[in-house]
């Protein structure tokens, strides 16, 4: 293939005349497939359904003398925080265990510290001027969607390869109005980018001008390997802990992508001051969580080497998905030499990058031929992609099958958006 940069006006034209009839023979066949959200198969969930079955009896229901049917533990169940400790690599004291979503808890986080502030707040933070948050980008869209919920300002930070520009990040919290910063340190969503020990040293090593500035640290994908051997991480909490800044950092992780999504249990991990704090602020509104399911889960995961090795299972239905897109990335747009993305190891997604100004165009044509796609510019604060550039795939719900005939689409839209604008330019 000649790359696009190369080619003349007229090629450039039969070139769109060929990719045209091919989109349109696509666009006939009315198909409708869906690459929007991380969302597990099927199969995936079909591996785990032994869950169903752990509590047979009565007596199944009990950690140690705790009764996991009645009231109370509103901290989670200890062989349920003994488990997150162990997959996190922090203390039984230092995790809070939620339920389904760890979204919930992170959104709960900002809500109290908006109304009634956190451990270290001088005031609530409704009753600053305004609040600031730090949103590395491409990022996950909810995150920002929770700060721009809470009346944020929200500041966009470039990622690089190995995190966040460190720099920026280092000279934005000089500022007391600059609050938190959302993070997904390990198979970044959606670059798939795992942050590197200086990153990581750096994060902890922040001295903000906020006595109450937090550190949202997303580690969602933890242990979500689909390719290789799985790649440990630091302990985020115990860093900051020996940095001086104990207080500053709240880990979130959860079962959403290694049992049922929407069906299993999650965690925060911080220091046992905010575990102390947040446990009776979140008393108000609950007795506990669903002591049942963690049970359940504990029962069947046991511990991190036992859910690494089930990890294992879900990389075999989850890894021939990325290796479709990747097929055809390279097969038919790698040559053109127009856009470029990511190759990650391990996550839910590759992240796009199209010819600047082409991303909701390729949107829209991928939406108008029956493929759903997350939308152009979500993985930005305000949903504003600076360069109209980047998509976000996520292959993981579509059997392969689906997936390739969804692929083809996405690449002959791809084809059509940047031989528009490169016509447009002649």
């Amino acid at each position: 293939m000649t790359p696009y940069s190369c080619m003349t006006r007229d090629e450039l034209e039969a070139a769109y005349t060929q990719v045209l009839s091919q989109y349109d023979a696509c666009k006939a066949q009315g198909l409708k497939l869906n690459m929007a959200r991380g969302k597990p198969a099927k199969k995936q969930l079909d591996l785990v359904s032994d869950l169903l079955n752990v509590l047979q009896t009565p007596e199944d229901c009990f950690d140690g003398d705790i009764d996991s049917r009645n009231y109370g533990e509103l901290a989670g169940l200890p062989s349920a925080r003994a488990y997150w400790a162990d997959v996190l690599g922090c203390k039984a004291s230092e995790i809070f265990v939620g339920g389904a979503a760890s979204l919930n808890m992170m959104c709960d986080i900002v809500s109290r510290a908006y109304t009634h502030g956190l451990l270290n707040s001088p005031r609530p933070w409704c009753k600053e001027e305004k609040i600031k948050f730090l949103c590395p980008a491409p990022g996950y869209d909810r995150h920002f969607q929770i700060g721009e919920f809470y009346g944020a300002e929200l500041i966009y930070i470039p990622m690089t390869a190995t995190g966040p520009d460190m720099d920026m990040v280092e000279e934005y919290v000089k500022d007391p109005l600059v609050k938190m910063i959302w993070v997904v340190p390990k198979y970044s969503n959606p670059d798939g980018i795992i942050f590197s020990d200086e990153t990581i040293q750096r994060f902890a090593n922040l001295k903000p001008a906020a006595p109450d500035f937090a550190i949202i640290w997303d580690n969602a994908y933890c242990i979500h390997e689909f390719k290789g051997d799985y790649v440990p991480f630091p302990d985020i909490i115990s860093m900051c802990r020996d940095a001086g800044r104990p207080d500053m950092v709240f880990e979130f992780a959860s079962t959403s992508k290694i049992t049922f999504a929407g069906g299993g249990t999650s965690c925060m991990a911080a220091s046992e001051a905010n575990i102390q704090y947040f446990t009776g602020v979140f008393g108000v509104q609950m007795i506990s969580y669903d002591k049942v399911n963690q049970l359940r889960h504990v029962k069947f995961l046991k511990d991190k080497a036992h859910t690494l090795e089930i990890m294992k299972r879900h990389a075999s239905v989850m890894a021939p998905k990325f290796e479709c897109v990747s097929r055809w990335l390279n097969q038919e747009i790698a040559p053109l030499g127009f856009a470029h993305w990511n190759d990650p190891k391990g996550g839910y997604f590759v992240s796009l990058y199209t010819m600047p100004g082409t991303a909701k165009r390729t949107w829209q044509l991928c939406k108008e031929a029956g493929v759903v796609m997350t939308n152009a510019g979500a993985t930005y604060p305000y949903r504003k992609d600076p360069n109209d550039s980047n998509l976000r795939i996520a292959p993981s719900l579509p059997p392969v099958e689906e997936l390739e005939k969804a692929m083809e689409v996405l690449c002959l839209s791809l084809k059509l958006s940047a031989l528009e604008k490169l016509l447009e330019k002649l």
